[in-house]
Order: structure tokens, then C-alpha cells, then sequence
């Protein structure tokens, strides 16, 4: 099977190298980074007015599958990365604590929203279900994340971590933004539904401004001096065997339970998966102006990729047994 990367996936790399030899200073980086915060705020309004209220109704009479889904997204998957942050006082040559710091940052995110619900459409899984664990865990994930963040930092003695200003730029860019979004959702939903690939562009526009203004302050402040190249080789290694341990995780315990394979496609899609989409605004919010910012957020545009590829191959699985499943199950009904 081939791959290709994506545009978008292009893009992103893109801005690094970018940043790398052309990083943005002084009054421009200012106004970028301005311009970043605005675009953020309206990324989050436009996300408020696009949820609908009554998918998360609908869904959410399946709760036995979406507390599983959470506690992998927001309980196990915290606790997992806390001995790779420990690395960071064994061998920082392999773990600066700037990375640490950022992979106890991609264990505290909510889940993807497009691609969970994406994957378990291919895979032909309980999409409903999908759409309602990955959206509740997008809105709680803005209260838990630094909430949880704050935890984990005080729990491994990483460093301090300035959560009463964090909360309140969260409050006022995004959760404010959000709610004031979902209030005019009567007004600009019938817009948004029929335009979800212009919002979709909409939210790569945002993150490449953040991944080229990030990038240019951590290049500035000597970031590929300080992150060596086996640091990155660990990382990406770490992201594959995250991604596969919660795949493996939810897989077991949804069995356990005795869900369908519908379920299931659904449990391991939202709950392995990591939003790149809701984490590097809220790491532009919790981490603004930190000189280590490219290295916090490396974790999850690594782990972000894999996902992708990995999530690609598994929903192909899936959609084959679920086929096979439904034909002897249409066959053994015609007896």
C-alpha cells in the first residue's frame, strides 16, 4: 500500500522549514502572533455555531461507550505519558523538558473531531456515537485541559505552570468565543453546514499561522540547538507506540464489555486520537511567548501524522470485518 502525504500535511512541514530560514522578528512577529490570537478566537466562535445540540442529544444515550471513551482520552491516556516526562531527568540529551512537558501536553488533549468521526464512517462503525464523544470531549476539553495539565505538572515536578493566567486567556479566547459562536448558531448554522470545507480550509489557515509564528520564536530563542536529533527519533518512536497501545487498550476493553464491532470502530478511533486541531490554539493560549513553544508542541504534530496513516489502514480493517459480519449475519437470517 502507498502513501502520500496529504497538502495540508505539506504545508505544515512547510512552515517549519520555513520558520527554520526565515523566521518572522521583531514588529512582524508582533502582528503575526496578534493576528494569531484573533484568527483563534473566530476559529472557536465558528466551532461554537457549528455544533449542533441535538447530535450530542442523540448520541449521548450510549453511555457506557462514551465513559469509556473519555476515561481513555482523559484519564489513561494522562497517566501514560507521565513516565516519558520522567525522562526528561534521566537523559534530557534523549527528553528535554521542554519535550517532556509537551507530551504531558498531548496526554491532557481531547479528541480529534473530524478524523474520529471520519475513520468510523469508513470503517462503517457507530458514527452517531462518534459524533457525540468527539464533540463533548472537544467542549469539556477546553475546561480539562488545563485543569489536567496542571495536575500532571505539579504531579512530575516538571515546573510552574501559571494556570490562574491560562484560565483566564481560555476563558476569554476560546470558551467565550465558543459560547457567543453557539448563541448565534441559528443564525450562521445553515451557512456553516453548507460551507464545511471553506471552515475546514478556515482551520488550516489558523494552525499554519500558529506553526510558523511558534516556530519562528522557538528558531529564534535556538530551538534546533537545543533539540538534538535523537530527541526526535525518540519522539516520533514514543508517538507510534502511544498511538498503538490505546488502539490495543480500547480494543481489549471494548470486548470485555461485549460492545458490537460497530462500537468498537468507534471506541478506538475517539479514543487514541489527539486533536491537532484544538491543541495548538490552546497551546498558542497556555503556552504564549513560552521560548520552548516549538518543542511543547512537536508531540502532538508528530503524533498527529501517525494517526492519519495509521488511522487510514485500521478503518480499511474494520470496514472488512464489519462487512463480513452483516453478510453472514443477512445470510444465516435467510435460512
Amino acid at each position: 500500500m502507498k502513501f502520500r502525504l496529504d497538502t495540508f500535511t505539506l504545508l505544515l512541514l512547510g512552515a517549519i522549514v520555513l520558520a527554520s530560514f526565515l523566521p518572522v522578528t521583531g514588529r512582524a512577529a508582533e502582528t503575526l502572533a496578534t493576528a494569531g490570537t484573533v484568527a483563534v478566537a473566530l476559529l472557536f466562535f465558528f466551532h461554537g455555531a457549528a455544533l449542533s445540540r441535538q447530535q450530542i442529544i442523540d448520541g449521548a444515550t450510549h453511555w457506557r461507550l462514551h465513559i469509556l471513551i473519555t476515561t481513555l482520552t482523559f484519564v489513561f491516556f494522562p497517566l501514560a505519558v507521565l513516565p516519558i516526562n520522567g525522562l526528561s531527568n534521566l537523559v534530557p540529551e534523549w527528553m528535554p523538558k521542554d519535550l517532556g512537558l509537551g507530551f504531558l501536553y498531548l496526554g491532557v488533549l481531547p479528541s480529534a473531531v473530524s478524523s474520529s468521526i471520519a475513520y468510523t464512517a469508513m470503517a462503517r462503525g457507530n458514527v452517531p456515537a462518534a459524533i457525540c464523544s468527539a464533540a463533548a470531549s472537544n467542549v469539556f476539553g477546553m475546561m480539562l485541559t488545563p485543569f489536567l495539565l496542571l495536575l500532571l505538572v505539579s504531579t512530575s515536578g516538571t515546573g510552574e505552570f501559571a494556570v490562574a493566567d491560562a484560565l483566564k486567556d481560555i476563558l476569554l479566547q476560546l470558551l467565550l468565543p465558543f459560547a457567543v459562536g453557539h448563541a448565534f448558531r441559528p443564525v450562521l448554522g445553515g451557512f456553516l453546514s453548507r460551507n464545511e470545507s471553506l471552515m475546514a480550509r478556515y482551520d488550516q489557515c489558523v494552525i499554519w499561522i500558529i506553526v510558523y509564528s511558534a516556530f519562528s520564536h522557538s528558531v529564534v530563542s535556538g530551538l534546533w540547538q537545543n533539540l538534538p536529533l535523537q530527541a526526535i527519533v525518540l519522539t516520533i518512536l514514543l508517538c507510534f507506540g502511544l498511538l498503538g497501545l490505546f488502539m490495543l487498550v480500547a480494543m481489549m476493553m471494548v470486548r470485555k464489555l461485549g460492545f458490537s464491532l460497530e462500537d468498537e470502530a468507534a471506541v478506538v478511533f475517539c479514543g487514541s486520537k489527539k486533536s491537532l486541531a484544538s491543541g495548538l490554539p490552546m497551546a498558542k493560549v497556555l503556552f504564549s511567548g513560552h521560548p520552548g513553544f516549538g518543542m511543547i508542541v512537536l508531540p502532538i504534530m508528530c503524533y498527529n501524522q501517525i494517526q492519519v496513516i495509521v488511522g487510514a489502514i485500521l478503518a480499511q480493517k474494520y470496514r472488512e470485518k464489519i462487512d463480513r459480519a452483516s453478510a453472514a449475519h443477512a445470510a444465516e437470517e435467510a435460512r
